[in-house]
């Protein structure tokens, strides 16, 4: 069998009780890495992008039973890890009462205090330029830019045309453009 096994087949040994654990490890190990990045470029700290990936991969094994191929496998599961960390943002803004913005800025120090992203400082400016996009820009953004999907795959996931992502990313180019040449 191949390291990378394809999704037809980790479905296929998912439905079969006997083989259901197998199939959920090929999975982890095919997608795992990818959806933390994914997460973790949304909400910045380590130790909560891990709490999040925990929980989407608890939501993947509940629902996978009825996934029902509409889409890619790898778009239904982005789709819960996106949502999943648009509810950890929402819910931490809630929980300390502070704006979107003060989560943006909060989210910022935990960047600028991690050694994750120790990278040079091109990389940091890029990190804090993205932190200052509206939610919907980043997560188009970090799609686009660094898991360079497609817009229509991206599309699949956030439910968006593929015009007003174009539309998207476009604007959060500028805006990161913008914030880099201003901020030297």
């Amino acid at each position: 069998m191949a390291i990378q096994a394809e999704d037809e087949e980790i479905l296929s040994k998912f439905r079969d009780e006997k083989t259901r654990n197998e199939a959920f490890n090929l999975l982890l190990k095919k997608y795992q890495q990818k959806i933390y990045w994914h997460v973790r470029r949304m909400v910045i700290d380590h130790d909560d992008a891990d709490d999040i990936v925990q929980d989407v991969f608890i939501k993947i094994w509940k629902n996978l039973p009825g996934f029902r191929n509409d889409a890619q496998l790898y778009t239904w599961m982005y789709r819960i890890a996106t949502n999943e960390c648009i509810t950890f943002l929402n819910k931490k803004k809630a929980k300390n009462n502070i704006s979107l913005d003060d989560v943006d800025y909060e989210l910022a120090d935990t960047l600028s205090g991690s050694d994750q992203f120790s990278g040079d400082q091109i990389q940091r400016k890029l990190q804090e330029a993205i932190l200052t996009l509206p939610d919907k820009q980043r997560l188009v953004f970090n799609m686009k830019y660094f898991d360079d999907m497609k817009y229509e795959e991206i599309s699949d996931v956030l439910g968006t045309s593929v015009g007003a992502l174009k539309a998207s990313y476009h604007l959060a180019v500028k805006k990161i453009e913008a914030f880099i040449t201003n901020s030297d």
